[in-house]
């Protein structure tokens, strides 16, 4: 069978305006609930997408952390390919895609950094080997083989000892701000159901059916 033939026909469920809350995040809260509740694989997991300072484009799967009224947090090294991008370009798009139930969810916006509190306490609350790991790691930076990279995650170890390893200034998190949320549900004959979300100035959220 060639690529061109691989496809599958979604009928699971169907979406409108009538079906969706009036606020994006509770929405996105209700179908985030249905995802765990199917026990879908890592539901937390999300496509981020930045853009440099050039207009060149990349994305890779990370986990959210939380979500709430004021957006979507995921945490990193601020000294990443994604880091530097948000430098230049604080504009991000998220995707969730929850394949099990015929969803997708995108969210765009403005992204900013929380604060150094938040991000103090989400650190505290890792293993102690991710903890390791993130002081360890030049995140995005070329090394010369696995053996280096278990040699600085050895190295860190041993600064750290039996003390409580500190949060390092490289790492934290991020919070994506939405102005654009869009639920997408699967349908028939490549007939999807689309459903925006818009944010006005005013704080007032717009929501319109979108075309497949």
């Amino acid at each position: 069978m060639s690529i061109a033939d691989l496809r599958k026909d979604y009928s699971r469920a169907s979406l409108s305006k009538s079906d969706v809350l009036a606020d994006p995040i509770a929405q996105f809260g209700k179908w985030f609930d249905e995802a765990v509740m199917a026990k879908i694989a890592e539901p937390n997991a999300m496509s981020v997408a930045t853009v440099d300072a050039n207009g060149r484009p990349s994305s890779r799967i990370l986990l959210i952390k939380e979500f709430d009224p004021r957006g979507f947090v995921w945490f990193t090294n601020y000294a990443s390919r994604k880091g530097q991008d948000l430098e230049q370009n604080n504009n991000a798009a998220l995707l969730f895609h929850w394949v099990e139930l015929e969803r997708q969810v995108r969210i765009e916006g403005r992204v900013e950094k929380i604060s150094a509190a938040e991000s103090d306490a989400y650190f505290n609350s890792r293993p102690l080997a991710s903890r390791i790991g993130a002081i360890a790691s030049h995140q995005s930076a070329p090394i010369d083989s696995r053996d280096a990279l278990d040699a600085l995650f050895v190295q860190a170890e041993q600064s750290v000892g039996s003390d409580v390893p500190k949060r390092p200034e490289h790492w934290g998190g991020y919070r994506l701000i939405p102005d654009y949320l869009e639920f997408w549900q699967g349908r028939r004959s490549r007939l999807h159901d689309r459903i925006a979300y818009r944010l006005h100035d005013d704080g007032r959220w717009e929501r319109e059916r979108l075309q497949p």
